[in-house]
């Protein structure tokens, strides 16, 4: 698995963007760029080199799942792996999600360990 790539972390929340990062952190990753919704990381993600997106779902301006939407529809974006992170584990949000292209997702509360199990198979299956 490759350490160096650079994770984007969204979520409106900055204490759980720090939660995110420091289980990153953990696990031997460094490189890092945070956002605060789904419009500032879209405008991001085309600015810089983004190999993994972690994103909260319900945020102002742009959810999670939106962001997922308009990534998935952007031909040199597509395939950055993208993990969504909800409080809402319903079968509808669940089958919106894999529908519009997600690699994966947790259910909030999580543990340090789902969080990183999660991040080693979508990374594992991309190749990264």
């Amino acid at each position: 698995m490759d350490l160096n790539i650079n994770i984007l972390i969204v979520d409106d929340f900055p204490g759980m963007r720090g939660l995110i990062k420091g289980i990153l952190k953990n696990m031997g990753f460094n490189n890092f760029f945070e956002a605060q919704d789904g419009a500032i990381a879209l405008s991001l993600i085309e600015k810089e080199k983004i190999d993994l997106i972690i994103s909260d779902w319900i945020m102002p301006n742009m959810t999670g799942l939106d962001l997922l939407k308009a990534i998935k529809g952007i031909e040199r974006l597509k395939g950055i792996p993208f993990l969504i992170i909800t409080a809402d584990g319903s079968k509808e949000n669940v089958l919106a999600a894999i529908e519009a292209g997600v690699s994966s997702y947790i259910v909030k509360p999580f543990t340090p360990e789902t969080l990183q199990a999660k991040v080693q198979n979508v990374l594992k299956r991309r190749g990264k």
